[in-house]
């Protein structure tokens, strides 16, 4: 698997877990993986740092594929 999709996958996985039964806020655990991936810590309240938005994306696309179907 490219190590870029093998990324977005495991980031993907670790926001569904995170999430668990409260899919209405897959956005704000992608966010978290993400930028726990990108500064390797999970954000602050108001952390402003920076992420790789197009990560971001590709992992809230994933997520929510992944929560669709386990549904």
């Amino acid at each position: 698997m490219h190590t870029e999709t093998k990324t977005i996958q495991e980031l993907s996985l670790k926001a569904v877990d995170l999430v668990g039964n409260k899919t209405n806020e897959i956005e704000r655990y992608c966010w978290i993986v993400v930028h726990e991936h990108i500064h390797g810590v999970k954000p602050l309240e108001y952390d402003i740092r920076e992420i790789d938005e197009e990560l971001y994306l590709s992992v809230l696309q994933t997520a929510k594929e992944i929560v669709s179907t386990s549904k």
